[in-house]
C-alpha cells in the first residue's frame, strides 16, 4: 500500500481517491450501519490513507494519516468548514454556538470565550471539582456489599454534577433534575438523526420528535431563567456564566445575547459533561480488568497523597492517573470522528479533493493504526511518557480535535478526569461482571453498548 506525502506537486493530483464499490443502490451504506468504526480501520488498511466512500448519493472522502489530517485541520484550515449534515443534526439539537458557527462568527464567539478557559480560571473551578467528587465517593459507600453498580451512569452523573456547578453554580441532578434528564434526550435524539437517513421532519408529531421537543423546552425554560435571575442578580461568584456574561467583544465592546448565551451554555453542559464522562469509563473498564495497571496507579496515589483527598493541586506529581487518561483518550476518543466540507478544490496526500465534498476524519482509526501506535488495540499507558511520546507525528494523537478549533474545553477535561481517576483509586479496586458485553457504541460520542456494571472493593 503506498502512501502519499503532502510534498507531491498539485499537477500529479488529478485523480481521485480509491475506495470499496459497495453496494449498488446504497453504497457503503450497510457498512456503516452494521459497525462505523471498523468500516474506516479496514478502508485504510486496503486502500490507503484517503479513500472514497459513497453513501447513497454522498460521497464521503475518509483521510486517515496523521499528515492529511494537519493538512485538513491545521495548514488549510481555511479551506473547510463544519460537514454540512453532521453540523445541521448538532445545529438542530445545540443551536448556534462554539461548536456549530462557522468562518468570522466562530473567531468572534471563540476570542470573547477564550478568556473564560484560562487555566488560572480552570484552577478556580478545582475545589468545586473535588468536593462534588468526594461526596460521590461517599455516597457510594452506602452501596450494598456485592451489588454492581452501572459506572458509565454514575461518571455521567458526577461529571453533570461538576458541569452544573462551575457552569452556573446549580446542581443539575438535584434541584433541576429534569434539565439532566433532557440533556439525555437530546444526545438520544442526536444519535437517531445521525443515523435515519431519512428521519420525519420535526412538525411530525412522532415519538421521538415529541420527546425531542418537551426536552428542548425543559432547557430553554430552565437555561434562560438561570440568565435571568443572574441578570437581575449579578453574582459574586465567578462561574463560567459570569465570565460569559461579562465578556465583551474586543473589537466592538459588544456581550453576549441572551439567545447567544442559552446556545452556549446548553453546549458547555452537553459536551463538558458528556464527553468526560465517557473518557472516565473507559479508563475505569481498562482499569478493572489491568490489575498490573490499577496496583501502579494506588502505589503513585498512595504515595503522593497518603491518605488525604486529592485536589488539583497534586496531579502535577500524578503522571501516571494523567497518563491513564490519555490512553483511555487514544483507544477510546470520545470525540471518535471528525467531519469537514471542502469549500474549494484541494489536494490531501496527493489525492484531488472536489469543492463541496463531505471529509470524514477518524481519529478512532488513527489512534489504531499500527504505524504509530505499536500493539495499537493493548492499553498501555507508558506509551505517553515523553520519551515514547517523542517521536509520533503530531496528528497520529487528536483526542481533542486540532488546529485552530482544538477544543476549548481540553483543559477542564484533563483537569477533572485525572482527579477523579485518583479519587476513585485511592479507595476503590474496580471488579467487572462476568460476561457483561463492554463494546465501544459510536453515538455522539464514544458510549459503551451496554453499561459498565462492575463491584466496589474497598481498599485496605
Amino acid at each position: 500500500m503506498t502512501h502519499h506525502t503532502l510534498t507531491q506537486p498539485v499537477a500529479a493530483a488529478r485523480r481521485s481517491p480509491p475506495g470499496p464499490r459497495g453496494h449498488l443502490l446504497w453504497g457503503m451504506l450497510p457498512e456503516l450501519r452494521r459497525n462505523k468504526l471498523r468500516l474506516f480501520g479496514e478502508t485504510v488498511r486496503a486502500y490507503g490513507d484517503v479513500t472514497r466512500l459513497r453513501f447513497l448519493h454522498v460521497t464521503t472522502y475518509s483521510v486517515q494519516s496523521p499528515e492529511g489530517i494537519k493538512h485538513v485541520l491545521q495548514d488549510n484550515n481555511r479551506n473547510y468548514r463544519k460537514g454540512e449534515f453532521v453540523n445541521g443534526v448538532l445545529t438542530l439539537a445545540l443551536g448556534e454556538n462554539l461548536l456549530t458557527t462557522d468562518g468570522e462568527s466562530w473567531l468572534s464567539r471563540r476570542r470573547l470565550m477564550q478568556p473564560a478557559f484560562h487555566r488560572q480560571r480552570i484552577a478556580a473551578f478545582g475545589a468545586m471539582m473535588e468536593q462534588i467528587t468526594h461526596d460521590t465517593l461517599d455516597q457510594w459507600r452506602g452501596q450494598p456489599e456485592g451489588e454492581y453498580m452501572d459506572m458509565e451512569h454514575e461518571m455521567m452523573a458526577l461529571t453533570l454534577r461538576i458541569a452544573g456547578q462551575t457552569l452556573f453554580s446549580v446542581d443539575l441532578l438535584g434541584e433541576s433534575q429534569a434539565l439532566g434528564d433532557a440533556f439525555t434526550v437530546l444526545s438520544q435524539f442526536i444519535d437517531y438523526r445521525l443515523e435515519t437517513p431519512y428521519p420525519p421532519p420535526l412538525f411530525v408529531p412522532t415519538a421521538q420528535n415529541r420527546r425531542f421537543k418537551q426536552a428542548m423546552r425543559t432547557i430553554d425554560q430552565t437555561v434562560q431563567a438561570m440568565i435571568a435571575e443572574r441578570r437581575r442578580k449579578p453574582s459574586e461568584k465567578q462561574d463560567l456564566l459570569a465570565m460569559l456574561m461579562e465578556a465583551r467583544d474586543a473589537d466592538t465592546g459588544e456581550g453576549m445575547t441572551d439567545q447567544e448565551l442559552r446556545h452556549e451554555i446548553g453546549l458547555m453542559i452537553f459536551a463538558g459533561h458528556e464527553t468526560t464522562a465517557t473518557t472516565l469509563t473507559w479508563a475505569l473498564y481498562e482499569l478493572a480488568r489491568n490489575d498490573e495497571v490499577a496496583q501502579k496507579l494506588a502505589d503513585e496515589v498512595d504515595a503522593v497523597l497518603a491518605g488525604r483527598p486529592a485536589t488539583v493541586a497534586d496531579l502535577p506529581n500524578l503522571p501516571y492517573a494523567r497518563m491513564i487518561v490519555d490512553e483511555a483518550l487514544r483507544l477510546y476518543p470520545a470525540a471518535w470522528n471528525l467531519s469537514r466540507q471542502a469549500i474549494n478544490d484541494d489536494v490531501v496526500c496527493g489525492y484531488q479533493i472536489p469543492a463541496g465534498a463531505q471529509l470524514s476524519l477518524s481519529t478512532f482509526a488513527v489512534h489504531r493504526d499500527p504505524r504509530w501506535w505499536s500493539e495499537p488495540e493493548r492499553f498501555d499507558p507508558e506509551r505517553f511518557t515523553p520519551e515514547r511520546a517523542a517521536g509520533r507525528p503530531p496528528y497520529a494523537y487528536l483526542p481533542f480535535g486540532g488546529g485552530p478549533r482544538l477544543c476549548i474545553g481540553n483543559m477542564i477535561a484533563l483537569t477533572e478526569a485525572p482527579l477523579i481517576l485518583a479519587a476513585i483509586a485511592q479507595r476503590y479496586r474496580l471488579r467487572l461482571k462476568p460476561d457483561h458485553p463492554v463494546e465501544p457504541h459510536p453515538l455522539v460520542t464514544l458510549r459503551t453498548s451496554h453499561g459498565l456494571p462492575v463491584r466496589l472493593a474497598p481498599r485496605a
